[in-house]
């Protein structure tokens, strides 16, 4: 098993730590930019939780 299919295999079992990580990390960025970036910061999220979505076979 090589280093990114055991990567993959974190990722699929603690999706949800990772999605509350995502959305923890998009508020952090929020806050300290006081929302100028908000629209991106709500894309990116998406973006990363599409990302692993797609590592998790159970969805």
């Amino acid at each position: 098993m090589g280093f990114l299919d055991k990567a993959k295999d974190l990722l699929a079992q603690n999706a949800d730590k990772v999605d509350t990580a995502i959305d923890k990390v998009g508020d952090i960025v929020d806050e300290k930019t006081q929302g100028k970036y908000a629209d991106t910061v709500d894309k990116v999220q998406e973006a990363a939780k599409k990302a692993v979505d797609k590592t998790n076979p159970q969805t």
